[in-house]
C-alpha cells in the first residue's frame, strides 16, 4: 500500500490546476484566488460550512454551500452539493441538493441545505462535497470538498 503525505497531494493538486481557467477547489478568501482570464468565468469562491447535527429535528447530518462572486462575469450559479459520509477508505454520497443562488456570504437565502437523517448516533466521519456552476457562463467541473468531521450519526 502506497501513502501519500498532504503536501505532496497539495502540491499535485496546485500543479494540475495551474493552467485551468478557474479555480480547482474551493479557495478559502478572495486575496488568494486565481487571476480572471479573458475567456474564463473571473475568479469566484465556494465555500461551505463542515458537516453537523442540524438543530431542528428530525436529528440528521447537515451542511450548507454558497458561493461568493470577486470578479469576472456570472451573476448566478447552481450551486450542488453532496453529503458524504465514509466507509472504509471510500467515500459514498448519501444525499444531495441543488439550487439555483446569487453570490452571498452563506446566509440562510443564499444558500443551499444537504440533510440526511441519522440511523443511529455511532461516530462516522463526513465531508460534503461542492459544486459551484456559473449560469451562463463557461467555467471548469473542479468540485470543492470541505474537511472531513467525525459527527455522531450513522446512516
Amino acid at each position: 500500500m502506497r501513502r501519500y503525505p498532504f503536501m505532496t497531494s497539495a502540491a499535485l493538486a496546485a500543479v494540475l490546476c495551474a493552467g485551468s481557467v478557474a479555480p480547482a477547489t474551493a479557495v478559502p478568501d478572495p486575496a488568494r484566488a486565481a487571476p480572471a482570464t479573458a475567456a474564463g468565468p473571473g475568479v469566484f469562491v465556494t465555500n461551505g460550512d463542515r458537516v453537523h447535527i442540524s438543530s431542528t429535528p428530525p436529528r440528521t447530518a447537515s451542511a450548507h454551500p454558497w458561493w461568493t462572486h470577486v470578479s469576472g462575469p456570472g451573476t448566478k450559479a447552481k450551486v450542488t452539493i453532496w453529503l458524504q459520509i465514509k466507509s472504509g477508505r471510500t467515500w459514498h454520497s448519501v444525499a444531495k441538493n441543488a439550487k439555483t443562488l446569487k453570490s452571498g456570504n452563506g446566509g440562510s437565502a443564499r444558500r443551499v441545505v444537504a440533510r440526511k437523517k441519522c440511523a443511529s448516533q455511532h461516530k462516522r466521519q463526513w465531508r460534503t462535497m461542492i459544486d459551484v456552476d456559473l449560469i451562463g457562463v463557461p467555467d471548469s467541473p473542479e468540485k470543492a470538498y470541505t474537511k472531513p468531521v467525525t459527527v455522531k450519526c450513522g446512516a
